[in-house]
């Protein structure tokens, strides 16, 4: 079935996020009350509530989306090229542009969106965001009602559990151990958020980000016992 999904109609993707404001002292004093009963469990008796602040991107309800990164493949005749874009600026801008792609480039039932982990974290990361912006969802994010096989996205780390839910595999090991060549990162996860506090380096963010989303379609065309894609063949836009 895998191999019956047109390639041109997914939009490949992957989202940067960082903490909502830089320090846990920024927070108002209802948010950093909240943030302590939100992530209790997690921080045990290891972490205060400040030290384990640094980790508030993986939250929408205290994190921020600094870029959306998107791929798509174009195809003339028997040639074949991997187009990326990104989106960053001010969140509520970088979420309108997003969905301005979605509603007019794959908003049919026939398009489908994919990413890495992306049914756990960045679908329903995004879907928050705008939320919490008053921006109206896309079709393609409203789940609301929707049948599980009505649901039009695509997770790599899902397509390659083969139904193990116990089974976690980084996009980094994926491309590893599927033979796919990947440049050395000039970041990781991690340092997005002293990047983009710190450096101011929405650039690096960038890079990282579409590295992401090209290895998301190598792995695609991997699990479909496809050539994966040459260095020529990619083009930002």
């Amino acid at each position: 079935m895998l191999n019956k999904v047109a390639l041109e109609h997914i939009l490949f993707l992957d989202i940067e996020t960082v903490p909502e404001k830089e320090h846990f002292d920024d927070l108002s004093e209802a948010a950093k009350e909240l943030w302590e009963q939100k992530t209790k469990y997690q921080r045990k008796e290891e972490y205060t509530a400040e030290e384990f602040y640094d980790r508030a991107g993986i939250w929408a309800e205290f994190g921020k989306i600094v870029c959306i990164s998107v791929g798509y493949f174009h195809f003339s005749g028997e040639n074949r090229t991997f187009r990326t874009t990104s989106f960053y600026g001010t969140e509520p801008e970088l979420l309108k542009s997003f969905k301005l792609l979605l509603n007019s480039h794959f908003s049919t039932p026939k398009h489908l969106l994919c990413g890495h982990n992306a049914k756990e974290f960045d679908f329903p990361y995004i879907a928050r965001r705008m939320i919490i912006h008053s921006i109206a969802l896309p079709y393609k994010l409203n789940l609301f009602g929707k049948k599980p096989w009505e649901i039009p996205h695509l997770d790599t780390m899902e397509l390659w559990k083969f139904g193990d839910y116990k089974h976690f595999t980084s996009l980094k090991l994926l491309a590893h151990i599927l033979g796919i060549p990947s440049p050395k990162d000039d970041i990781d996860g991690s340092q997005v958020s002293q990047v983009y506090y710190k450096e101011k380096d929405i650039d690096r963010i960038i890079t990282y980000c579409e590295k992401d989303v090209i290895t998301t379609a190598q792995v695609f065309l991997r699990l479909r016992n496809e050539e994966i894609l040459d260095p020529n063949e990619i083009k930002n836009i």
